[in-house]
Protein backbone atom coordinates (compact mmCIF):
# COMPACT_ATOMS: atom_id res chain seq x y z
CA UNK A 1 0.00 0.00 0.00
CA UNK A 2 1.60 3.30 -1.04
CA UNK A 3 2.16 6.02 1.52
CA UNK A 4 1.37 9.65 0.81
CA UNK A 5 4.74 11.05 -0.35
CA UNK A 6 4.34 14.67 0.73
CA UNK A 7 3.45 14.03 4.42
CA UNK A 8 6.16 11.33 4.55
CA UNK A 9 8.79 13.76 3.28
CA UNK A 10 7.64 16.45 5.69
CA UNK A 11 7.85 14.03 8.64
CA UNK A 12 11.22 12.60 7.50
CA UNK A 13 9.70 9.15 7.06
CA UNK A 14 10.99 6.74 4.39
CA UNK A 15 9.30 6.57 1.00
CA UNK A 16 9.34 3.25 -0.83
CA UNK A 17 9.34 2.52 -4.57
CA UNK A 18 5.59 1.79 -4.68
CA UNK A 19 4.80 5.19 -3.17
CA UNK A 20 6.99 7.03 -5.68
CA UNK A 21 5.34 5.06 -8.47
CA UNK A 22 1.90 6.16 -7.21
CA UNK A 23 3.06 9.79 -7.29
CA UNK A 24 4.27 9.50 -10.91
CA UNK A 25 1.02 7.84 -11.99
CA UNK A 26 -1.12 10.57 -10.51
CA UNK A 27 1.15 13.27 -11.98
CA UNK A 28 0.86 11.68 -15.43
CA UNK A 29 -2.94 11.68 -15.16
CA UNK A 30 -3.09 15.22 -13.72
CA UNK A 31 -4.60 13.81 -10.54
CA UNK A 32 -2.32 15.45 -7.98
CA UNK A 33 -3.95 17.48 -5.23
CA UNK A 34 -3.65 21.29 -5.43
CA UNK A 35 -0.21 22.29 -4.19
CA UNK A 36 0.99 18.69 -3.88
CA UNK A 37 3.57 18.90 -6.68
CA UNK A 38 5.05 22.15 -5.38
CA UNK A 39 5.14 20.70 -1.86
CA UNK A 40 6.97 17.54 -2.97
CA UNK A 41 9.53 19.40 -5.09
CA UNK A 42 10.14 22.06 -2.45
CA UNK A 43 10.45 19.47 0.30
CA UNK A 44 13.02 17.49 -1.70
CA UNK A 45 14.96 20.66 -2.38
CA UNK A 46 14.87 21.85 1.21
CA UNK A 47 16.38 18.63 2.47
CA UNK A 48 16.86 15.34 0.67
CA UNK A 49 15.21 12.32 2.28
CA UNK A 50 17.23 9.37 3.53
CA UNK A 51 19.44 7.52 1.06
CA UNK A 52 17.11 4.51 0.78
CA UNK A 53 14.20 6.79 -0.18
CA UNK A 54 16.34 8.44 -2.88
CA UNK A 55 17.37 5.02 -4.22
CA UNK A 56 13.68 4.02 -4.23
CA UNK A 57 12.89 7.20 -6.19
CA UNK A 58 15.52 6.33 -8.81
CA UNK A 59 14.39 2.69 -8.94
CA UNK A 60 10.78 3.78 -9.52
CA UNK A 61 11.81 5.91 -12.47
CA UNK A 62 14.05 3.18 -13.90
CA UNK A 63 11.16 0.71 -13.73
CA UNK A 64 8.97 3.03 -15.82
CA UNK A 65 11.50 3.45 -18.62
CA UNK A 66 11.74 1.35 -21.73
CA UNK A 67 14.76 -0.89 -22.26
CA UNK A 68 18.12 0.84 -22.72
CA UNK A 69 20.64 -0.06 -25.41
CA UNK A 70 23.39 -2.46 -24.39
CA UNK A 71 26.19 -0.65 -22.51
CA UNK A 72 28.58 1.17 -24.79
CA UNK A 73 32.01 -0.34 -23.99
CA UNK A 74 34.69 1.86 -22.48
CA UNK A 75 32.49 4.96 -22.19
CA UNK A 76 32.45 7.54 -19.41
CA UNK A 77 30.11 10.38 -18.47
CA UNK A 78 31.85 13.24 -16.58
CA UNK A 79 29.18 15.32 -14.85
CA UNK A 80 28.68 17.38 -11.69
CA UNK A 81 25.76 17.92 -9.35
CA UNK A 82 26.04 21.69 -9.63
CA UNK A 83 26.16 24.14 -6.79
CA UNK A 84 29.30 25.26 -5.05
CA UNK A 85 31.47 28.12 -6.27
CA UNK A 86 30.82 29.57 -9.72
CA UNK A 87 33.40 28.54 -12.33
CA UNK A 88 33.61 28.03 -16.08
CA UNK A 89 32.15 24.74 -17.32
CA UNK A 90 35.00 22.48 -16.25
CA UNK A 91 33.05 19.26 -16.85
CA UNK A 92 32.36 20.05 -20.52
CA UNK A 93 35.95 21.20 -21.10
CA UNK A 94 37.24 18.01 -19.47
CA UNK A 95 34.85 15.89 -21.55
CA UNK A 96 36.18 17.43 -24.78
CA UNK A 97 39.78 17.01 -23.65
CA UNK A 98 39.24 13.38 -22.60
CA UNK A 99 37.72 12.64 -26.03
CA UNK A 100 40.71 14.34 -27.66
CA UNK A 101 42.88 11.88 -25.70
CA UNK A 102 41.04 8.98 -27.35
CA UNK A 103 38.64 8.27 -24.47
CA UNK A 104 35.04 7.44 -25.45
CA UNK A 105 32.85 10.07 -23.77
CA UNK A 106 29.06 10.36 -23.58
CA UNK A 107 28.15 13.44 -21.57
CA UNK A 108 24.83 14.32 -20.00
CA UNK A 109 23.94 17.66 -18.53
CA UNK A 110 21.29 20.31 -18.18
CA UNK A 111 20.62 23.96 -18.65
CA UNK A 112 21.76 26.29 -15.92
CA UNK A 113 19.92 26.70 -12.65
CA UNK A 114 19.73 29.86 -10.50
CA UNK A 115 21.37 31.98 -13.16
CA UNK A 116 24.33 29.70 -13.85
CA UNK A 117 25.25 28.14 -17.17
CA UNK A 118 24.83 24.40 -17.51
CA UNK A 119 26.52 22.13 -20.01
CA UNK A 120 23.65 22.43 -22.52
CA UNK A 121 24.08 26.21 -22.43
CA UNK A 122 27.82 25.79 -23.04
CA UNK A 123 27.25 23.50 -26.02
CA UNK A 124 24.80 25.94 -27.58
CA UNK A 125 27.34 28.75 -27.27
CA UNK A 126 30.05 26.55 -28.76
CA UNK A 127 27.79 25.62 -31.68
CA UNK A 128 27.78 21.91 -30.84
CA UNK A 129 24.63 19.85 -31.32
CA UNK A 130 23.19 17.49 -28.74
CA UNK A 131 21.83 14.06 -29.63
CA UNK A 132 18.06 13.58 -29.58
CA UNK A 133 18.12 9.78 -29.29
CA UNK A 134 20.34 6.86 -28.34
CA UNK A 135 20.88 6.17 -32.06
CA UNK A 136 22.18 9.72 -32.57
CA UNK A 137 24.46 9.28 -29.54
CA UNK A 138 25.89 6.13 -31.10
CA UNK A 139 26.43 7.92 -34.42
CA UNK A 140 28.24 10.83 -32.74
CA UNK A 141 30.30 8.46 -30.66
CA UNK A 142 31.34 6.45 -33.72
CA UNK A 143 32.22 9.56 -35.73
CA UNK A 144 33.93 11.69 -33.09
CA UNK A 145 34.55 9.61 -29.97
CA UNK A 146 32.18 11.83 -28.00
CA UNK A 147 28.43 12.42 -27.81
CA UNK A 148 26.37 14.93 -25.87
CA UNK A 149 23.01 13.51 -24.84
CA UNK A 150 20.01 15.81 -24.92
CA UNK A 151 16.97 15.87 -22.67
CA UNK A 152 15.65 12.51 -23.88
CA UNK A 153 17.76 10.72 -21.24
CA UNK A 154 15.84 12.35 -18.38
CA UNK A 155 12.60 10.87 -17.00
CA UNK A 156 9.36 12.09 -18.56
CA UNK A 157 7.85 11.96 -15.06
CA UNK A 158 9.88 15.03 -14.14
CA UNK A 159 8.30 16.91 -17.05
CA UNK A 160 4.86 16.03 -15.67
CA UNK A 161 5.94 17.24 -12.25
CA UNK A 162 7.36 20.45 -13.69
CA UNK A 163 4.10 21.23 -15.47
CA UNK A 164 2.22 20.63 -12.23
CA UNK A 165 4.23 23.22 -10.29
CA UNK A 166 3.44 26.12 -12.64
CA UNK A 167 3.66 29.10 -12.30
CA UNK A 168 6.78 28.14 -10.36
CA UNK A 169 9.69 26.53 -12.18
CA UNK A 170 12.43 24.09 -11.30
CA UNK A 171 14.91 26.98 -11.20
CA UNK A 172 12.89 28.40 -8.27
CA UNK A 173 11.96 25.34 -6.18
CA UNK A 174 13.56 22.38 -7.93
CA UNK A 175 17.13 22.45 -6.68
CA UNK A 176 16.97 18.75 -5.78
CA UNK A 177 16.19 17.81 -9.38
CA UNK A 178 19.36 19.54 -10.54
CA UNK A 179 21.48 18.04 -7.75
CA UNK A 180 20.18 14.55 -8.52
CA UNK A 181 20.35 15.13 -12.28
CA UNK A 182 23.53 13.07 -12.85
CA UNK A 183 21.79 10.05 -11.27
CA UNK A 184 18.46 10.58 -13.05
CA UNK A 185 19.82 10.39 -16.59
CA UNK A 186 19.45 7.00 -18.29
CA UNK A 187 22.59 6.58 -20.37
CA UNK A 188 24.27 3.21 -21.03
CA UNK A 189 27.85 4.21 -20.25
CA UNK A 190 30.15 1.82 -18.40
CA UNK A 191 31.45 4.50 -16.02
CA UNK A 192 30.42 7.88 -14.66
CA UNK A 193 32.48 10.43 -12.75
CA UNK A 194 30.26 12.70 -10.67
CA UNK A 195 31.50 15.67 -8.69
CA UNK A 196 29.43 16.29 -5.56
CA UNK A 197 29.33 19.55 -3.63
CA UNK A 198 27.38 18.80 -0.45
CA UNK A 199 28.52 16.36 2.28
CA UNK A 200 24.96 15.07 2.79
CA UNK A 201 24.48 14.50 -0.92
CA UNK A 202 27.81 12.68 -1.09
CA UNK A 203 26.57 10.07 1.40
CA UNK A 204 23.40 9.62 -0.65
CA UNK A 205 25.44 9.39 -3.86
CA UNK A 206 27.62 6.67 -2.32
CA UNK A 207 24.48 4.66 -1.54
CA UNK A 208 23.29 5.16 -5.13
CA UNK A 209 26.65 3.96 -6.45
CA UNK A 210 26.56 0.83 -4.31
CA UNK A 211 23.01 0.05 -5.47
CA UNK A 212 24.07 0.15 -9.15
CA UNK A 213 27.16 -2.04 -9.47
CA UNK A 214 26.58 -2.51 -13.22
CA UNK A 215 27.85 1.05 -13.72
CA UNK A 216 31.16 2.17 -12.25
CA UNK A 217 29.98 5.35 -10.55
CA UNK A 218 33.01 7.32 -9.36
CA UNK A 219 32.39 10.16 -6.91
CA UNK A 220 34.64 13.16 -6.32
CA UNK A 221 34.64 16.01 -3.83
CA UNK A 222 37.10 18.54 -2.47
CA UNK A 223 37.65 20.83 0.48
CA UNK A 224 36.45 23.93 -1.43
CA UNK A 225 32.99 22.54 -2.15
CA UNK A 226 33.28 22.46 -5.97
CA UNK A 227 31.60 19.80 -8.09
CA UNK A 228 34.83 19.11 -9.96
CA UNK A 229 38.39 18.19 -9.07
CA UNK A 230 40.61 21.19 -8.42
CA UNK A 231 44.34 21.18 -9.11
CA UNK A 232 45.04 23.44 -6.11
CA UNK A 233 42.76 21.79 -3.53
CA UNK A 234 42.65 18.55 -1.57
CA UNK A 235 40.39 16.14 -3.52
CA UNK A 236 38.97 12.74 -2.68
CA UNK A 237 37.85 10.15 -5.21
CA UNK A 238 35.66 7.14 -4.56
CA UNK A 239 36.51 4.94 -7.58
CA UNK A 240 33.36 2.91 -8.01
CA UNK A 241 30.80 0.95 -5.98
CA UNK A 242 31.86 -0.30 -2.55
CA UNK A 243 35.33 1.20 -2.90
CA UNK A 244 37.31 3.23 -0.40
CA UNK A 245 38.14 6.84 -1.09
CA UNK A 246 41.57 7.87 -2.28
CA UNK A 247 43.12 11.31 -1.97
CA UNK A 248 44.59 13.58 -4.62
CA UNK A 249 46.64 16.15 -2.77
CA UNK A 250 46.96 19.76 -3.90
CA UNK A 251 50.08 20.10 -6.00
CA UNK A 252 49.69 16.73 -7.69
CA UNK A 253 49.92 18.47 -11.07
CA UNK A 254 53.14 20.17 -10.07
CA UNK A 255 54.94 17.05 -8.97
CA UNK A 256 54.11 17.60 -5.31
CA UNK A 257 54.78 21.33 -5.34
CA UNK A 258 51.45 23.18 -5.38
CA UNK A 259 51.15 25.83 -8.06
CA UNK A 260 49.50 29.01 -6.83
CA UNK A 261 45.84 28.79 -7.68
CA UNK A 262 42.49 30.04 -6.44
CA UNK A 263 38.89 29.79 -7.49
CA UNK A 264 39.34 33.16 -9.21
CA UNK A 265 41.51 31.34 -11.78
CA UNK A 266 38.44 29.28 -12.73
CA UNK A 267 36.14 32.24 -13.21
CA UNK A 268 33.33 31.96 -15.75
CA UNK A 269 33.19 34.32 -18.72
CA UNK A 270 32.84 37.93 -17.65
CA UNK A 271 30.26 40.51 -18.77
CA UNK A 272 30.37 40.91 -22.54
CA UNK A 273 32.78 37.97 -22.93
CA UNK A 274 31.26 35.08 -24.92
CA UNK A 275 31.30 31.91 -22.81
CA UNK A 276 32.22 29.79 -25.82
CA UNK A 277 35.20 32.00 -26.64
CA UNK A 278 36.35 31.84 -23.03
CA UNK A 279 36.21 28.03 -22.97
CA UNK A 280 37.97 27.68 -26.32
CA UNK A 281 40.81 29.88 -25.08
CA UNK A 282 41.29 27.51 -22.15
CA UNK A 283 41.25 24.50 -24.48
CA UNK A 284 43.97 26.23 -26.52
CA UNK A 285 46.11 26.26 -23.40
CA UNK A 286 45.59 29.94 -22.65
CA UNK A 287 44.59 31.39 -19.31
CA UNK A 288 45.79 30.63 -15.78
CA UNK A 289 47.89 27.52 -15.14
CA UNK A 290 45.41 26.45 -12.44
CA UNK A 291 42.57 26.44 -14.99
CA UNK A 292 44.53 24.31 -17.47
CA UNK A 293 45.66 21.89 -14.77
CA UNK A 294 42.12 21.59 -13.39
CA UNK A 295 40.75 20.65 -16.81
CA UNK A 296 43.60 18.14 -17.31
CA UNK A 297 43.02 16.60 -13.87
CA UNK A 298 39.31 16.09 -14.53
CA UNK A 299 40.01 14.64 -17.98
CA UNK A 300 42.60 12.29 -16.48
CA UNK A 301 40.22 10.91 -13.85
CA UNK A 302 37.53 10.45 -16.51
CA UNK A 303 40.07 8.50 -18.57
CA UNK A 304 40.90 6.26 -15.61
CA UNK A 305 37.22 5.55 -14.99
CA UNK A 306 36.64 4.65 -18.66
CA UNK A 307 39.74 2.45 -18.85
CA UNK A 308 39.46 0.84 -15.41
CA UNK A 309 38.34 -2.52 -16.76
CA UNK A 310 40.66 -2.61 -19.76
CA UNK A 311 43.96 -0.87 -19.11
CA UNK A 312 46.47 -0.25 -16.38
CA UNK A 313 47.27 3.46 -16.30
CA UNK A 314 48.29 5.67 -13.41
CA UNK A 315 46.78 9.05 -12.67
CA UNK A 316 50.13 10.70 -13.47
CA UNK A 317 50.24 9.02 -16.90
CA UNK A 318 46.65 10.02 -17.66
CA UNK A 319 47.33 13.59 -16.53
CA UNK A 320 50.40 13.89 -18.77
CA UNK A 321 48.38 12.49 -21.71
CA UNK A 322 45.79 15.22 -21.06
CA UNK A 323 48.51 17.87 -20.99
CA UNK A 324 49.86 16.59 -24.31
CA UNK A 325 46.40 16.71 -25.92
CA UNK A 326 45.89 20.26 -24.63
CA UNK A 327 49.26 21.46 -25.94
CA UNK A 328 48.66 19.74 -29.27
CA UNK A 329 45.35 21.55 -29.80
CA UNK A 330 43.47 18.26 -30.18
CA UNK A 331 40.49 19.44 -28.13
CA UNK A 332 40.04 22.59 -30.23
CA UNK A 333 40.18 20.58 -33.44
CA UNK A 334 37.52 18.27 -32.00
CA UNK A 335 35.29 21.26 -31.29
CA UNK A 336 35.74 22.39 -34.90
CA UNK A 337 34.70 18.97 -36.20
CA UNK A 338 31.64 18.90 -33.94
CA UNK A 339 30.66 22.38 -35.12
CA UNK A 340 31.03 21.31 -38.73
CA UNK A 341 28.81 18.29 -38.06
CA UNK A 342 26.07 20.53 -36.71
CA UNK A 343 26.34 22.80 -39.74
CA UNK A 344 26.10 19.85 -42.10
CA UNK A 345 23.05 18.45 -40.32
CA UNK A 346 21.33 21.85 -40.34
CA UNK A 347 21.93 22.17 -44.07
CA UNK A 348 20.43 18.72 -44.65
CA UNK A 349 17.35 19.61 -42.62
CA UNK A 350 16.83 22.82 -44.60
CA UNK A 351 17.24 20.92 -47.87
CA UNK A 352 14.71 18.34 -46.67
CA UNK A 353 12.16 21.02 -45.84
CA UNK A 354 12.57 22.65 -49.24
CA UNK A 355 12.25 19.32 -51.02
Amino acid sequence: MPVDVLPALAARRPVDETSWHDLWERAAHKALRPGEAVGVVASLSTRLPDADSVVALLDSLDARRGPLPAPWPGTVNPVGTGGGPATFDVATAAALLAAAMGIRVVKTGSCGCTGRSGSLDTLERLGIATAASYAECEDMLAAHGIAFAGGFVHPVELTSLERAILPYGMEQVGGAVHRLGPFLAAIPVTAQVTGVTEPGLHAVAARIADSRPHRALWLTRNDLGADKLLSFAANTVRPGPNRSETTIAPGFAGGGHPHPGTLADLRPAGPGEPAGTHLLALLRGEGPAAARETVCLNAAVAALAALAAGADQSLAEAFHAAEDALRDGAAVRLVERLRARRGTESARQVAGVRA
